[in-house]
């Protein structure tokens, strides 16, 4: 197994960790949890940059790599669902983590169609936007939660209110959900626009 895909089975791991950790009691679980995902991140960054300059591309890689993706962000949000951790109500959180994962699910869907009809379906640059903002959204949240064992940093740099209100770490997160949220539903369903001709021949 070559370096890059080697770092695409750690991402799984991380992810792994990220939710015992995030589910647990130990002290500092939120910042432990962020030190994950954005390791996670890293490896993200890392395999794809790796595999290219070294022309180490394989099918594995091709199919491991987004698929740990989706992994990983799906399961944040599902976690911050479970830890009532979005600053929206029960109800408007569930809805935004519904449409995320399913947006992924049914992208996830097309490309194994596509893959069985032996067309390569390239990533469109809405969708690279779009991870953008999950991974912003994500890490906002998990800063949100976190800044607070970081004693007088934390709250110099992200304790601070606007209007003297809630805390501008908040409505950073809450601003980058629905941004996260606006640019899944668009460009899952641009993706799906673009590529209907696979879908609709079998209709």
């Amino acid at each position: 197994m070559n370096l890059p895909n080697k770092l695409t089975v750690s991402r799984f791991i991380f992810t792994i960790a990220f939710l015992a950790v995030m589910f647990s009691e130990v002290r500092f679980h939120e910042t432990i949890s962020l030190a994950l995902f954005i390791a996670s991140g890293v490896t993200d960054f890392l395999d794809g940059e790796i595999a290219r300059r070294r022309r180490l591309i394989t099918n594995f890689g091709v199919l491991m790599d987004p698929l740990a993706d989706k992994i990983m962000v799906c399961s944040a949000f599902i976690a911050f669902v479970g830890r009532g951790w979005i600053p929206a109500s029960t109800g408007v959180a569930t809805g935004m983590v519904v449409i995320i994962v399913a947006r992924e699910l049914a992208i996830t869907g097309l490309r194994l169609l596509a893959a069985s009809r032996h067309v390569v379906l390239a990533a469109e640059r809405y969708g690279k936007h779009k991870t953008i903002s999950q991974i912003v959204a994500i890490i906002a949240l998990l800063v949100l939660h976190a800044y607070g064992d970081w004693g007088a940093f934390g709250q110099v740099v992200f304790g601070w209110t606007l209007f003297k209100q809630k805390p501008w770490v908040y409505s950073f997160a809450e601003a980058a959900m629905w941004i996260s949220v606006t640019l899944t539903l668009t460009s899952g369903w641009l993706y799906l626009w673009k590529n209907r001709a696979l879908y609709l021949d079998d209709v």
